[in-house]
């Protein structure tokens, strides 16, 4: 079974949303971030980083386990051993490209965002303004790209659509003081509510954590 080690932030989401999306059977192991748990050796022996999500598969590609960090490494690796929600052989430059996207772009300035609003120790509006202005760059690409389309990569729901959702359900959060959050970008708001109508995405949210 899949040791998944888990806290409830938006990237381990992702990999809550995609283990209940495909019905592999995975255990959780909370890592408190809050208590520093993330440090602890153990834990670092899983993921050098110390950061989550990551997991442990028993049954690895080369007949032992193996261990995966990284929530977009997680997603592509847990896609390909099912064969599922990686869209078509012709989508994958597409989906490589969102993916990274998210990776590189939408979750840090997320991050920064939220760090800079809630947690940094004096006023620091310069930050904010910098991180901010960028998440909603971010938003506005995404925006654009859904004008005429239903899912971020060809024409079916992929790993691309998860890893946006787990930034995208904490928006509230990270545009703090904004109203109807969303609203600004109508296309990413319908695409996010269609998304989160989903069923698994309701059993991803009841993960147990620290």
């Amino acid at each position: 079974m899949i040791r998944f080690y888990f806290h409830p932030t938006p990237n381990p989401a992702k990999v809550a949303l995609l283990l209940e999306e495909t019905g592999l059977p995975y255990t959780v192991v909370p890592v408190d971030t809050r208590e520093g748990a993330q440090h602890d050796p153990a834990f670092r022996a899983i993921n050098p980083n110390g950061k989550v999500p990551a997991i442990v598969d028993p049954d690895g590609p080369g007949g032992g386990p193996a261990r995966v960090f990284d929530s977009t490494a997680i997603l592509l690796y847990l896609a390909e051993k099912t064969g599922r929600f990686l869209g078509t052989p012709a989508d994958r430059p597409e989906l490589l490209s969102w993916l990274m996207f998210i990776a590189t772009g939408l979750g840090p300035f997320s991050g920064q965002t939220v760090h800079f609003q809630y947690f940094a120790p004096q006023d620091q509006a310069y930050a904010l303004n910098r991180y901010r202005r960028e998440t909603e760059r971010h938003y506005q690409v995404l925006n654009d790209h859904l004008a005429e389309r239903e899912y971020l990569v060809g024409d079916s729901y992929t790993i691309a659509d998860m890893s946006a959702w787990g930034w995208l359900d904490r928006a509230p959060r990270i545009l703090k003081g904004a109203e109807d959050t969303l609203a600004p970008w109508p296309h990413l708001d319908r695409y996010f509510q269609a998304i989160d109508a989903r069923p698994a995405i309701a059993r991803a949210r009841r993960r147990p954590g620290p």
